[in-house]
């Protein structure tokens, strides 16, 4: 059984896992840090040797979740962003929960079929289908910020095994 790591050792690995993610955000301008990130970093850091750790679970599962939630969010509420909440029983609010629900299901079925499954991804479907990041622009940072966070964690690993010998 794996060690879990001391509260000073994993909040260090996630300061760690997004200093790269918050310089790149802060010197370009671009979403590279958003809220599903967090909890990826989170299982990343207190739970290396989980599967849900594995970096093709962390990739997939992400990559997965924006697919379910852009296609959702451009089939039921294309236009629409929940940065305040429409009025109740609006059409505006009814499109977004409808989108919101399809990314979650589409999600939920991508990664236990493909075997893709990590959780936070399921956040990362929520953002997209509420509007939050649905460009291909975004999309595109989406990817390339999962990749920043599991790149910095190999390269955390590394040092670690160095460490050891």
């Amino acid at each position: 059984m794996a060690r879990r790591p001391t509260a000073r050792v994993g909040a260090g690995r996630v300061a760690a896992l997004f200093v790269p993610l918050a310089v790149v955000a802060w010197l370009s301008g671009l979403p590279f840090v958003f809220p599903s990130l967090g909890p990826s970093a989170y299982v990343l850091a207190v739970s290396p040797d989980a599967d849900t750790s594995r970096p093709a679970r962390v990739f997939g599962g992400h990559l997965i979740g924006l697919a379910a939630g852009l296609a959702a969010y451009h089939l039921l509420a294309p236009g629409l962003v929940l940065t305040t909440q429409p009025a109740a029983g609006s059409l505006a609010s009814g499109r977004l929960a409808a989108s919101a629900f399809l990314a979650v299901v589409g999600t939920t079925a991508g990664m236990v079929a493909s075997e893709y499954r990590h959780a936070p991804a399921c956040a990362t479907t929520l953002i997209v289908a509420l509007g939050l990041l649905t460009t291909a622009r975004e999309a595109v940072v989406v990817v390339l910020a999962v990749g920043v966070l599991l790149a910095t964690d190999a390269g955390l690993r590394r040092i670690a095994r160095r460490r050891r010998r």
